[in-house]
Protein backbone atom coordinates (compact mmCIF):
# COMPACT_ATOMS: atom_id res chain seq x y z
CA UNK A 1 0.00 0.00 0.00
CA UNK A 2 1.45 3.12 -1.08
CA UNK A 3 1.95 6.38 1.07
CA UNK A 4 -0.47 7.90 -0.32
CA UNK A 5 -3.25 5.84 0.12
CA UNK A 6 -2.90 4.95 3.00
CA UNK A 7 -3.10 8.80 3.98
CA UNK A 8 -6.62 8.61 2.15
CA UNK A 9 -7.65 5.90 3.80
CA UNK A 10 -7.14 7.46 7.03
CA UNK A 11 -8.36 11.20 6.17
CA UNK A 12 -11.69 8.98 4.61
CA UNK A 13 -11.73 7.37 7.88
CA UNK A 14 -11.78 10.17 10.44
CA UNK A 15 -14.28 12.20 8.30
CA UNK A 16 -16.85 9.40 8.18
CA UNK A 17 -16.46 8.50 11.92
CA UNK A 18 -16.98 12.31 12.88
CA UNK A 19 -19.69 12.88 10.44
CA UNK A 20 -21.63 9.85 11.84
CA UNK A 21 -20.81 11.05 15.23
CA UNK A 22 -22.54 14.45 14.39
CA UNK A 23 -25.26 12.25 12.86
CA UNK A 24 -25.95 10.26 16.06
CA UNK A 25 -26.13 13.57 17.96
CA UNK A 26 -28.25 15.38 15.22
CA UNK A 27 -31.80 13.89 16.80
CA UNK A 28 -31.14 15.57 19.62
CA UNK A 29 -29.59 18.82 18.61
CA UNK A 30 -32.40 19.66 16.38
CA UNK A 31 -34.75 18.74 19.27
CA UNK A 32 -33.34 20.92 21.68
CA UNK A 33 -33.16 23.88 19.35
CA UNK A 34 -36.75 23.47 17.99
CA UNK A 35 -37.91 24.73 20.89
CA UNK A 36 -35.71 27.96 20.57
CA UNK A 37 -36.89 28.01 16.57
CA UNK A 38 -37.68 25.33 14.00
CA UNK A 39 -35.98 27.37 11.71
CA UNK A 40 -32.89 27.30 13.33
CA UNK A 41 -33.14 23.83 13.35
CA UNK A 42 -33.41 23.58 9.91
CA UNK A 43 -30.59 25.48 9.28
CA UNK A 44 -28.37 23.85 11.53
CA UNK A 45 -29.47 20.97 9.89
CA UNK A 46 -29.03 22.00 6.26
CA UNK A 47 -25.36 23.69 7.43
CA UNK A 48 -24.46 20.32 8.51
CA UNK A 49 -25.51 18.11 5.20
CA UNK A 50 -23.69 20.68 3.17
CA UNK A 51 -20.21 20.91 5.63
CA UNK A 52 -20.79 17.10 4.87
CA UNK A 53 -20.42 17.06 1.06
CA UNK A 54 -17.94 20.06 1.17
CA UNK A 55 -15.70 18.80 3.02
CA UNK A 56 -15.59 16.02 0.28
CA UNK A 57 -15.52 18.63 -2.67
CA UNK A 58 -13.06 20.52 -1.00
CA UNK A 59 -10.61 17.48 -0.30
CA UNK A 60 -11.48 16.33 -4.06
CA UNK A 61 -10.63 19.67 -5.69
CA UNK A 62 -7.29 19.84 -3.23
CA UNK A 63 -6.09 16.37 -4.69
CA UNK A 64 -6.87 17.09 -8.36
CA UNK A 65 -4.66 20.15 -8.20
CA UNK A 66 -1.83 18.32 -6.41
CA UNK A 67 -1.98 15.39 -9.13
CA UNK A 68 -1.86 17.77 -12.06
CA UNK A 69 1.59 19.65 -9.79
CA UNK A 70 2.96 16.15 -10.34
CA UNK A 71 1.93 15.47 -13.71
CA UNK A 72 3.60 18.88 -14.74
CA UNK A 73 6.21 18.32 -13.01
CA UNK A 74 7.30 14.58 -14.47
CA UNK A 75 6.79 16.19 -17.34
CA UNK A 76 9.54 18.35 -17.06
Amino acid sequence: MRKSDRNAAIAAATILVIAGLGFFVMPGLMMSLSQISPWLAYAVAIVFILAFFGIFWLRAHYQRKRDEREEAERLR
